[in-house]
């Protein structure tokens, strides 16, 4: 990887940790080596541990006193947790961009969606999830709201490096289409309870195929190859 050479630098280096959270290379419970990372970057220390105080807000890393930082171990319960507030918020923005989203907009997110029917159809399973992600990027845009998207967005990084594929049964993914298709036709009536409720189903059912290691609340998950 290469050196960062422009000046304040904590944003990138942040990004650049959140990179290697997620795929993998910093594994979860990690303590985080600042030497061998300052190394690696080529930055001092200073914008290394403002890079870590941004983390930690993310939820993504744990500061240890007078210890240094380790990667958050994530639990079913955290899990769990994030995805109640994630849905909260995903509902309310369905519900806000039936109230705000221009007939270009509709037309991008069926176009969207027509893209991702062929994925599936081919089971190109990254493709699919790529265009999925770029619809509901496009719902939460569509709320007008940028508290809630910086809100969800935050959230969501959260979780992350929990990993869907793993379990994408085709009862699993023919439920996740039918979703989609009931999402695009509560958005083209502008029927925001519908659209709100509908997300809120959504983002219930990918918890259930979330990789976990067994039932228990507190017992840790591990992560997969792919999103």
């Amino acid at each position: 990887m290469s050196k960062i050479q422009r000046r304040n630098l904590y944003r990138e280096v942040a990004d650049r940790i959140r990179e290697l959270i997620e795929v993998g290379e910093l594994a979860p419970g990690e303590r985080i080596s600042e030497k061998q990372l300052c190394e690696q970057f080529g930055v001092s220390r200073t914008p290394l541990r403002e890079a870590l105080k941004v983390l930690a807000s993310e939820g993504l890393v744990e500061l240890l006193p007078n210890r240094g930082a380790r990667v958050i171990q994530l639990t079913l319960k955290k899990v769990k947790d994030t995805y109640d507030l994630m849905g909260a918020l995903e509902g309310l923005s369905g519900e806000l961009a039936c109230q705000h989203i221009g007939d270009d907009e509709i037309e991008a997110i069926g176009a969207l969606h027509e893209r991702m029917l062929v994925h599936y159809r081919n089971r190109e399973l990254a493709e699919y999830f790529e265009v999925n992600r770029e619809i509901h990027e496009s719902l939460l845009a569509a709320s007008r709201n940028e508290v809630l998207m910086e809100m969800y967005n935050n959230l969501s990084q959260r979780v992350k490096r929990v990993r869907y594929s793993k379990k994408m049964t085709d009862s699993y993914w023919r439920q996740a289409v039918d979703d989609h298709e009931k999402m695009l036709s509560a958005l083209q009536k502008r029927d925001g309870k519908q659209l709100g409720q509908i997300l809120r189903n959504h983002l219930c059912h990918k918890l259930e195929i979330a990789s976990l290691s067994d039932d228990r609340a507190d017992d840790a998950l591990p992560d997969a190859a792919s999103s």
